[in-house]
């Protein structure tokens, strides 16, 4: 039998972190949104204040929807305060030690019965699992970014996964509107198992000289109908995570055809990650985004 989930627990207040609490509190959820410093958590609610009064301006819900959505959204720096959750899904850096030293200082937090999900795009959710106290309460439920335009959701099942969690886990993102697909607990699961290798290529595609930056986001904008070229997209994304969903894809799968390009992992050196650092593929800083290549 599913569990009733009334109240969750939101764990990093970055981009996907305020997004997953942004349509959890839209879709009448309260939510407890965590990080390490105030600065961070007053920047993921501001980013929230922002992106739901983007969608008032768009006609797409009401002002009481936005008040409403906007009371339900609560701070907290202290697991402790996640005691009450029924739900708590981590959504920091995609980094492995990092999310399982979350784990462990969160579950002494939390009551017996409470589900843990992970945002990760590609970390095995059975390894996850196992740096927890309740690995067959604990799934992945991956979002796509921005979270409160994309409609799909990614549900991953550990070996330890029971039936009821992951019930559970479909019934929360059918009650935010979001549609689920199921995926096998493999690296980068179905979306970056398929969309990461494509953007990798599209490196090695520039770093081989074959194509300007320009040339190849313009090539699978008009020629593949792709809405915005993989270069583009890279630097949407942030090309730190590209490089660690690759990495995690060539290690985790043992294919060379996975090896991230020496272009990406130089501009990662290089601090260029993408709009977030204000350069990647592109320029940001500027009225224009101008290729840097």
């Amino acid at each position: 039998m599913a569990v009733a989930i009334k109240t969750v627990g939101v764990i990093g207040a970055g981009q996907m972190g305020s997004g997953i609490a942004h349509v959890c509190s839209l879709a009448g959820f309260d939510v407890l949104l965590n990080d390490l410093s105030d600065d961070r958590i007053t920047a993921g609610l501001a980013s929230i204040h922002d992106n739901i009064e983007r969608q008032v301006s768009k006609s797409m819900i009401s002002d009481a929807d936005r008040q409403a959505a906007l009371e339900r959204i609560r701070p907290t720096l202290s697991y402790c305060d996640l005691s009450i959750c029924d739900l708590v899904i981590e959504a920091a850096t995609e980094n492995e030690q990092v999310k399982r030293k979350i784990f462990n200082n969160l579950c002494p937090s939390l009551r017996p019965d409470a589900m843990i999900a992970t945002n990760t795009s590609s970390i095995s959710i059975t390894r996850l699992a196992a740096a927890t106290d309740r690995p067959e309460r604990f799934i992945g439920i991956h979002f796509m970014n921005p979270v409160p335009a994309m409609q799909l959701v990614e549900l991953i099942r550990g070996i330890v996964t029971d039936d009821t969690t992951y019930e559970s886990a479909k019934e929360f993102i059918g009650m935010l509107g979001k549609t689920a697909t199921v995926a096998e607990d493999f690296p980068g699961f179905i979306v970056h198992r398929i969309l990461l290798p494509m953007i990798n290529e599209a490196i090695y595609t520039l770093y081989e000289g074959v194509g300007s930056v320009e040339a190849i986001d313009t090539a699978m904008r008009l020629g593949a109908n792709h809405p915005m070229g993989p270069l583009q997209l890279a630097d949407f994304i942030g090309l730190d995570t590209c490089l660690s969903i690759m990495q995690a894809l060539y290690e985790g799968l043992a294919d060379s055809k996975y090896r991230p390009c020496p272009l990406l992992v130089k501009y990662v050196e290089a601090g260029w990650l993408g709009r977030k650092t204000k350069r990647g593929f592109y320029d940001y800083r500027g009225e224009e985004p101008l290729p840097t290549r």
